[in-house]
């Protein structure tokens, strides 16, 4: 029996969902719970490793497991890109390009060994290795890609949730025409992975970015929710009918497998902009408080130049400069310096977290602006996180770094 589901509606929209589920979780784990990259990549590829071996033990498709593994090779895909380019430095030219021809050696050994690479013909172990193969390197080549056009050509999320839409579109209406179904699943399969990012971002990405703000947290559990009512309902017809019946026929056929999809993408968009618009109002009084405070001279509670944080950093105009406003970020980092100040370096410590995951947060909507100036800012913050997560912290050696990184911050800061 074949051990992939049937390609339907339902198919695609926990496939695009489940693209950022991989790529937030990966990044929670890396950044907010302090596992850094290297912890996160090998925990992720052993959990990986332990997915698959119970999706190759399976007889049938069993839909939790195969879509587990689809989350987790999404995780593991983007990781590998992410180790490329932000480890090692490789071009995101030459990264998109060496998937691309990695991809097609996959597709021309499975093949030369197969003589298909039909999706309903995963029926074999050795057809099995071929597919999830050629899924782990689609991740790969998706995740290079999308950040090929919307960081190094400066699209942006906005503009990639409409080329990547259009040109899945594109592919189905090639599909409909007559074009191979093989070629337009597998075009299809890479293009939902920059598209899921990008409408990931879209949600999470503060407004400031042209992004609605939802928050990574909050649109992972959106999208968890929506893949768990979608998946739990495909589990339950396979049990029922087999995978034969899942997407047509008397059972699960075709207008009803439409409907759940249409109804997860509109709890999805209903929820996320009620959502967004609620975080908004909320973020708004806040920084009402905020302007009414400094307006009597006093920084508001909390906020850096209080009793509690350092002094709020001069904002200059740099109209040249495309990042936009820093202000938030030097604001953390001047609270950060003013601790280390008085050497409490245990302070500082935990309080530069707070910028690690604000920036980690903002990568999407900044780093397209000016991948230049965001590379160089970036470089800074990890010296100053090394600085202060060294062993044994020199007060010194943090000073400087922090020093260097507030310079750059209000040279590059845009308002």
């Amino acid at each position: 029996m074949t051990k992939v589901p049937a390609i339907t509606a339902t198919f695609w929209v926990i496939k695009v969902l489940s693209t950022t589920i991989g790529e937030t979780f990966a990044d929670f784990l890396a950044v907010n719970v302090g596992l850094g990259p290297l912890v996160t990549d090998a925990v992720m590829a052993i959990v990986l490793a332990v997915a698959l071996v119970i999706q190759f033990r399976t007889r049938k498709y069993t839909p939790w497991v195969y879509w587990l593994c689809v989350v987790l090779v999404s995780i593991v895909g983007t990781q590998i890109t992410d180790f490329f380019t932000d480890t090692l430095g490789v071009s995101l030219y030459l990264s998109t390009g060496v998937f691309a021809v990695v991809l097609a050696v996959v597709f021309l050994v499975w093949y030369r060994q197969e003589r298909t690479l039909a999706i309903t013909s995963i029926n074999t172990p050795r057809r099995e290795a071929f597919y999830w193969g050629a899924i782990l390197t689609t991740f790969a080549l998706g995740t290079a890609a999308g950040d090929l056009a919307t960081e190094a050509l400066s699209l942006g999320f906005r503009n990639g949730v409409l080329i990547f839409g259009g040109l899945i579109l594109a592919t189905f209406i090639a599909y409909r025409l007559g074009v191979s179904q093989v070629l337009t699943f597998w075009i299809a399969y890479v293009l939902t992975r920059p598209l899921g990012a990008s409408i990931g971002d879209l949600l999470t990405q503060d407004k400031q970015f042209g992004g609605l703000a939802l928050g990574a947290s909050a649109t992972s559990i959106l999208f968890f929710a929506v893949i768990i009512v979608l998946v739990t309902r495909e589990q339950l017809l396979v049990n029922r009918h087999g995978i034969a019946e899942k997407g047509r026929g008397p059972h699960g056929g075709h207008r009803a497998d439409y409907l759940w999809a249409a109804a997860g993408l509109v709890v999805v968009a209903a929820l996320g902009l009620g959502l967004s618009s609620t975080h908004a109002a909320a973020t708004d009084d806040t920084s009402s408080s905020t302007l009414v405070a400094a307006d009597q001279g006093q920084p508001a509670a909390g906020q850096p130049g209080s009793k509690t944080g350092g002094a709020v950093p001069a904002r200059k105009a740099h109209p040249t400069t495309k990042l936009g406003d820093l202000t938030s970020f030097a604001r953390i980092v001047t609270d950060v310096k003013g601790k280390v100040a008085k050497n409490d370096l245990a302070g500082g410590k935990n309080r530069i977290k707070d910028l690690e995951v604000a920036w980690d947060d903002a990568e999407a909507g900044l780093k397209p602006r000016d991948s230049g100036k965001w590379h160089q800012l970036d470089d800074q913050i990890d010296t100053a996180l090394t600085a202060l997560r060294a062993g044994n912290p020199s007060q010194s050696d943090c000073t400087a770094a922090l020093t260097t990184l507030l310079t750059t911050l209000n040279q590059f800061d845009g308002v």
